[in-house]
């Protein structure tokens, strides 16, 4: 049995996603949380130690090229749990809307020390509903690669123009890196707003650095540790983001340095997508 992928994407859009109780269970449920945890972009925690990994380019990150790979590592039962709540249903249904461009993956790579060959070794996927990226899982095999992929995730969010971050359920690791609680009613608001942008065929980059220090969390009522009033929201908003907009600023990163071979502006501060991706979070740690 396959989950209809427009009610899937309609139930993202009103709050709403989909469990099972084990991976090897074939009922899915449908979970509406009274609280959720959401990462307001411009407070995204980035300690000293990640920041140097980040800027070291330790690991190798990648976007939507091992999606399938990614869920079901994700899928899979790990020394830290017992039991995932991918079942085969929805692990089907999430590559079918990546297939067709709603779902994306983060992945981070090392190689091996053997064969020199990359393996994967960290990484998360979501959903992207209109200026929502709804977050669904992750998974580490070395040491801060699944804070790596999140950082990642949230540079790529603020370039591309998507406003809000869902991460669903709290958990301490998601806690240490900026992540807050809001009621269910309140997320509500702020989906309500976001969810009608459209993805742009244009690879549209914008600036997440803004002189205002104004953040993209704060402009739908999010606090850094603090909730939503209910019935604060304004209307819903349009807009455009892209999910591939900060391929195409790391495409521009990489000809610049080429150009700069044997020059002094070779020595910039953003010249490895490491210190790029750094430089785009400064104003969020």
């Amino acid at each position: 049995m396959t989950i209809d992928l427009d009610l899937l994407i309609k139930a993202y859009a009103s709050g709403i996603f989909p469990m099972a109780d084990a991976r090897d269970d074939p009922e899915t449920f449908w979970v509406e949380p009274k609280v959720r945890a959401v990462i307001p972009l411009d407070n995204f925690r980035m300690s000293r130690s990640l920041r140097k990994t980040i800027r070291s380019d330790r690991f190798r990150v990648s976007a939507d090229t091992a999606f399938a790979e990614i869920i079901a590592v994700c899928a899979e039962q790990a020394g830290d749990r017992r039991e995932t709540w991918i079942n085969a249903e929805i692990e089907e249904a999430f590559n079918q809307l990546h297939a067709l461009g709603h779902a994306h993956s983060i992945e981070c790579w090392l190689p091996d020390e053997e064969s020199g060959e990359e393996k994967l070794v960290g990484g998360l996927y979501g959903l992207a509903i209109g200026g929502a990226f709804c977050g669904e899982s992750m998974f580490s095999r070395s040491r801060d690669a699944s804070k790596v992929a999140l950082a990642w995730l949230v540079a790529r969010l603020k370039v591309g123009g998507f406003p809000l971050l869902d991460c669903q359920f709290m958990t301490d690791h998601l806690a240490s890196l900026g992540a807050i609680e809001v009621s269910q009613e309140a997320y509500l608001d702020a989906l309500k707003r976001v969810r009608g942008y459209v993805p742009s065929s244009v690879l549209a980059i914008r600036s997440p650095i803004r002189s205002s220090g104004a953040s993209a969390g704060a402009d739908l009522g999010f606090a850094a540790g603090a909730g939503v009033a209910p019935g604060a929201e304004a209307g819903a908003a349009s807009g455009t983001v892209s999910f591939g907009a900060l391929d195409a600023l790391l495409a521009r990163l990489e000809e610049d340095v080429r150009g700069a071979v044997g020059s002094s502006a070779s020595s910039g501060g953003s010249s490895s997508p490491g210190k790029l991706i750094a430089q785009l979070l400064t104003q969020t740690s």
